[in-house]
C-alpha cells in the first residue's frame, strides 16, 4: 500500500489534526515537522482524489485532544518556570496521560499500521516543546546531564497551564580544585560527635537533656574542617541550597596537606548561578579560610569529576617526624630504610581505625623511602607509597599488624609525632582533561 492509502485510513477513523496524522509516518518521510508532514499528505491526497481532505480543528482531534497545538504555550510555561535559574543546558520530558497513549495505540490498530509506526506523541512533544524552550532561553539541549530538566504534565482537560504543569529538576553544579591544609587537627569533612550523634545534647541524670560532655555541646568533635573552610563561599557564589565536599582520599586529622595539595570537588545542589568567576572565588575562599587552609587551580567541572576524584587511588609522599623509645644509630636506620625501600608490606586494618573500617589484610608497596637521624631518639623520614598505605603503621608496626615495619627492623619502639602529606601524585593524568573540566585548569 502507498503512504497516501495509509493516510486515508488514519483519517477515516475520526477527526485527526495534522500533527497526529503526520506522526504516524515520521519514519517514512524526513525533513518536515509532523504537522508539515500531515499537511503535505492531505494536500497530496486531495489532489489525487480531487476532493477536500481537511484536518480536524485544534480541539477536535480525538487522538491528542488538541495538545499538539499547544507547543508554544507549554514552552512559554517552561521558560517562566526556569526564569529564576541560570543554566546553559536543558532537557524537556513529558508525562503523557494514559488516555492519549491509548488513543495512539487505537489509531494505529484501526488504520492497520504497526504499533511502533512513526513516532510517539511523547517523543514529538519533547522535541517540539524543547526546541521552542531553546529559542526562548538561548540554552542548548543536553540529553546526557543537563543543568536543568523540565518535566511536563500534559493534561487535555486543563484549560490553562499552571505552575503544576512543569516540574523542574535543577542538577548540581561542581567546582574542582586542590586544597592545602596548613594547620593540624582539622578533619577534611565535618565530624559529628559519636556520643550525641551530632545533636550536642545528652540525657541528664535527673531526666531531660543537657549539653554533651564529649563535644562540649557543639555536636562536632572538631570545630572546623576543610569542608567548612572552603564550601561556604562556593555555596554563596552559586546561591545553592546545599554544598557537598568530595575529596580524593583524605589525610589524618593531625596531618598537614602541603605542596601541590589534594584534589577535591565541591558540589552545589540546586544552584541559581553557575557561571562564577573561579579566580575571584579562589581568592574569596582563601581569605575565608584565614590561613588554616588554601585552595588552588579552582575551575568549573562536570558531574563526572566527582567519581574521578572519589575513585582516585594516587600514590602519596609523606614527611614524618619519628620518635624512638631507645637509641638508634645512623647505620641501623640506613639499613632498615634500605630494607623497606621498594618492598611490599602486609597491613591489617590499624587499631586506630578498626572501629569504623572492615578488618582486612592489605598489601601495599613502599615505592621509595629516605631518612636521617636528628639525634639518637629522633629521625625525619620521607616515604613515597602506594595509595592506601598506612604510613604511621609502617613506622610503628602497630603491634605486629604491619610487617615489615621500621620498628620491627630496628627492634625498638617507634612512633610518628608529626605527619605531613607533601604530594598526591597522579592527579595530572586523571584530572587535566578538558572533557571533564568546563575551564582549563
Amino acid at each position: 500500500m502507498t503512504i497516501l492509502e495509509d493516510a486515508r485510513r488514519v483519517a477515516a477513523n475520526g477527526p485527526v489534526c495534522d500533527s497526529c496524522l503526520g506522526r504516524c509516518f515520521a519514519d517514512r518521510s524526513f525533513g518536515l515537522t509532523n504537522a508539515e508532514r500531515g499537511r503535505s499528505l492531505r494536500v497530496a491526497a486531495a489532489i489525487e482524489d480531487d476532493e477536500p481532505f481537511e484536518p480536524a480543528d485544534a480541539d477536535e482531534c480525538w487522538v491528542c485532544e488538541g495538545e499538539s497545538q499547544r507547543f508554544d504555550e507549554y514552552a512559554e510555561q517552561v521558560a517562566d518556570s526556569l526564569a529564576d535559574w541560570h543554566f546553559e543546558t536543558y532537557q524537556v520530558g513529558t508525562r503523557t496521560p494514559p488516555l492519549l497513549e491509548e488513543n495512539e495505540k487505537l489509531l494505529r490498530e484501526s488504520a492497520e499500521l504497526p504499533e511502533e509506526a512513526g513516532e510517539s506523541f511523547k517523543s514529538e512533544f519533547n522535541r517540539e516543546v524543547g526546541k521552542r524552550v531553546g529559542q526562548l532561553t538561548g540554552a542548548e539541549v543536553d540529553f546526557e546531564r543537563p543543568d536543568v530538566l523540565a518535566l511536563l504534565n500534559v493534561d487535555p482537560e486543563r484549560d490553562e497551564l499552571t505552575d503544576h504543569t512543569v516540574e523542574v529538576q535543577i542538577n548540581s553544579a561542581f567546582v574542582y580544585g586542590r586544597y592545602r591544609k596548613l594547620e593540624r587537627d582539622i578533619p577534611q569533612t565535618e565530624w559529628p560527635c559519636r556520643e550525641c550523634g551530632g545533636t550536642g545534647k545528652q540525657l541528664a541524670e535527673g531526666g531531660g537533656e543537657e549539653s554533651c560532655d564529649h563535644c562540649g555541646g557543639s555536636g562536632y568533635l572538631y570545630d572546623e574542617s576543610v569542608e567548612q573552610l572552603t564550601a561556604p563561599p562556593v555555596l554563596g557564589a552559586m546561591d545553592g541550597d546545599e554544598a557537598l565536599f568530595h575529596g580524593a582520599g583524605r589525610e589524618d586529622v593531625d596531618a598537614l596537606m602541603l605542596d601541590t595539595g589534594r584534589p577535591f570537588v565541591i558540589e552545589v545542589k540546586r544552584p541559581r548561578e553557575r557561571d562564577v568567576d573561579t579566580d575571584a572565588l579562589e581568592a574569596e575562599i582563601n581569605e575565608f579560610a584565614d590561613g588554616k587552609a588554601e585552595v588552588t587551580d579552582l575551575a568549573l567541572a562536570t558531574h563526572e569529576m566527582v567519581e574521578r576524584v572519589k575513585e582516585l587511588d594516587a600514590s602519596k609522599t609523606y614527611r614524618m617526624d619519628v620518635e624512638f623509645d631507645a637509641d638508634v644509630t645512623s647505620e641501623d636506620l640506613d639499613a632498615a630504610i634500605e630494607e623497606l625501600r621498594g618492598t611490599t608490606v602486609e597491613q591489617d586494618t590499624p587499631q586506630r581505625v578498626d572501629h569504623r573500617r572492615a578488618d582486612l589484610t592489605r598489601t601495599r608497596t613502599v615505592y621509595d623511602i629516605e631518612g636521617h637521624l636528628e639525634d639518637e631518639r629522633h629521625a625525619e623520614l620521607e616515604v613515597h607509597g602506594e595509595g592506601g598505605l598506612y604510613v604511621k603503621e609502617l613506622v610503628s608496626g602497630d603491634e605486629g599488624r604491619t610487617t615489615p615495619s621500621l620498628a620491627g627492623l630496628l627492634g625498638v619502639g617507634a612512633v610518628v609525632t608529626a605527619l605531613d602529606v607533601v604530594a598526591v601524585e597522579g592527579e595530572e593524568e586523571a584530572f587535566d582533561d578538558p572533557e571533564y573540566l568546563k575551564e582549563a585548569i
